[in-house]
């Protein structure tokens, strides 16, 4: 082999997608995909911990002379971290569990059972899915209001517990789409053991969904503890309030002292710094996580 074909050998390839070419391309590519999706974490770390005279100075953009933990602390205070933080991740749980239970019978149910109306049934599945939460959320306080249930976790939970939580109906779907995947002779050798219905969910379909079960209870879990919308309607009133609610009184009580003569240079940094603090846990929980979120999506269907 001659220089000139080794030379296109190693930068071409046999196929186009092992030349060396084709993975700097490709490199390139994802970097410069990360770094969007970076950019903003980047910059919300770098901004927290300025001080003063980097805050002040206009040459400081990206990194701090020195490290200033005053703005972490100040947001921790404001924020009262530690108690919202056990409110969200109470909430985000316990909803995430009763998600998976419910949706996971519910979608079982529409994958693998025949019973009267199942196609009017799942219409109202896929018309709860697409309509807006701002349409039902006047009458929903209404009800809670008359049990007693505002200003309390109830209105987060019992819905989750029925499988009309946040963003229910997505997650019967995926478990739908999971059990219609599986092949019928595993129930077919469980009910000539004299196996049931709830038998066969139990103690054959539902062990074998740990990859369905891990998207759903993580998707329900970040957006339970991202949502923001629910809970202010719900626990307006409440001195115990979730982080997303808690960083929302945070920017309106800082919008507040900017229009009183506040620096907005030094206000900024304690919104990325409780900012930061409400995403940390989820980074933390992805970190751990990561490889089995993915291959739960691989298997559930979601990226066809």
């Amino acid at each position: 082999m001659g220089k000139r074909a080794w030379f296109k050998y190693k930068l071409i390839g046999l196929e186009a997608d092992k030349g060396l070419l084709f993975r700097v391309l490709m490199y390139l590519l994802l970097v410069d995909v990360a770094f969007i999706y970076l950019k903003p974490v980047i910059y919300m770390v770098t901004t927290m911990i300025k001080g003063a005279p980097d805050l002040l100075d206009p040459a400081v953009i990206w990194v701090p002379t020195r490290f200033y933990g005053g703005h972490l602390a100040e947001a921790v205070k404001m924020l009262d971290y530690v108690k919202s933080f056990g409110v969200s991740l109470t909430i985000s749980t316990l909803s995430a569990v009763f998600q998976v239970l419910s949706c996971a019978i519910a979608g079982y149910a529409f994958a693998r059972l025949d019973f009267p109306f199942k196609r009017l049934w799942f219409t109202a599945l896929l018309f709860t899915f697409i309509m807006p939460a701002q349409v039902t959320i006047l009458p929903s306080i209404v009800l809670f209001k008359e049990l007693g249930w505002i200003n309390t976790f109830w209105p987060m939970l019992v819905p989750a517990l029925f499988g009309h939580g946040l963003k229910g109906a997505l997650f019967v779907l995926i478990f739908r789409q999971f059990f219609s995947t599986l092949p019928k002779e595993m129930e077919e050798a469980a009910r000539m053991d004299g196996a049931g219905v709830f038998r066969i969910f139990a103690r054959v379909m539902l062990p074998i969904s740990q990859s369905a079960i891990v998207v759903v209870f993580l998707f329900s879990f970040v957006w339970a503890w991202n949502d923001a919308y629910f809970p202010s309607m719900y626990m307006f009133g409440a001195s115990d309030v979730p982080l997303s609610v808690g960083l929302s009184k945070l920017n309106a009580q800082l919008a507040v002292e900017a229009q009183e003569g506040g620096l907005r240079a030094f206000l900024e940094p304690i919104k990325m710094g409780a900012s930061f603090l409400i995403i940390l846990p989820l980074l933390v929980l992805y970190a751990f996580t990561q490889r089995w979120f993915v291959e739960g999506v691989e298997r559930t269907g979601l990226v066809e």
